[in-house]
C-alpha cells in the first residue's frame, strides 16, 4: 500500500495543480488568449490537455519512483520536484492571470532549468525516474519557444 501511495499521491498533485491552474485561466482563454498573435506551430487547443494529462502522470510517476527507492538523495530530488511544480502552476498564474508573457518566459526558463537538474537528481536514484522527465523537458522547450514568440510578437 506504501508503494501504491507513492505513486499516488504525487500524481493526483500534479492534477490538482493542473485543474488549479485551468481554472485561473478561463478568463484568459476567452478574453485574451485567442487574440494574441501566436506562433504558425502553436498546437491547436485540445491537444494541450492532452498533452498535460499524460505528462502529469508521468510526472507523478517519476516521483513516486524517487519515493520508492531507498536513497540519501531522496530529499534534495523531491525538493526539486516539488519546485518544478510550483514553477510549473506559476507559469499559469504569470502569463493568463497576471497576461504577463515576460514574468511566464522567465518563469519558463526557471523551470526548464529545475526540470533539468531534477532529471540529473533523479538519475543517481532511479534511471527510470530521470528518462520519464524527458518528454517534460521536451514539451517546455517548445512552450518556451511558444512563449517567447507570443512575447515578441504582441
Amino acid at each position: 500500500m506504501k508503494k501504491f501511495l507513492a505513486f499516488l499521491l504525487p500524481t493526483l498533485l500534479c492534477f490538482l495543480v493542473g485543474w488549479v491552474s485551468a481554472w485561473i485561466q478561463t478568463d484568459a482563454l476567452e478574453e485574451w488568449y485567442p487574440y494574441l498573435v501566436k506562433s504558425p506551430v502553436s498546437p491547436p487547443a485540445i491537444l494541450f490537455p492532452i498533452v498535460w494529462s499524460a505528462l502529469y502522470i508521468i510526472i507523478g510517476i517519476s516521483a513516486g519512483l524517487v519515493i520508492a527507492t531507498p536513497s540519501e538523495q531522496w530529499h534534495t530530488t523531491l525538493l526539486l520536484w516539488f519546485i518544478q511544480l510550483l514553477l510549473n502552476f506559476l507559469w499559469s498564474f504569470f502569463f493568463f492571470a497576471l497576461r504577463s508573457p515576460l514574468l511566464a518566459l522567465i518563469d519558463i526558463l526557471l523551470l526548464l532549468i529545475v526540470i533539468s537538474l531534477y532529471a540529473i537528481s533523479a538519475s543517481k536514484i532511479s534511471k527510470g525516474a530521470a528518462w520519464l522527465f524527458v518528454p517534460y523537458l521536451c514539451w517546455v522547450m517548445f512552450a518556451t519557444y511558444l512563449n517567447g514568440y507570443i512575447l515578441i510578437y504582441n
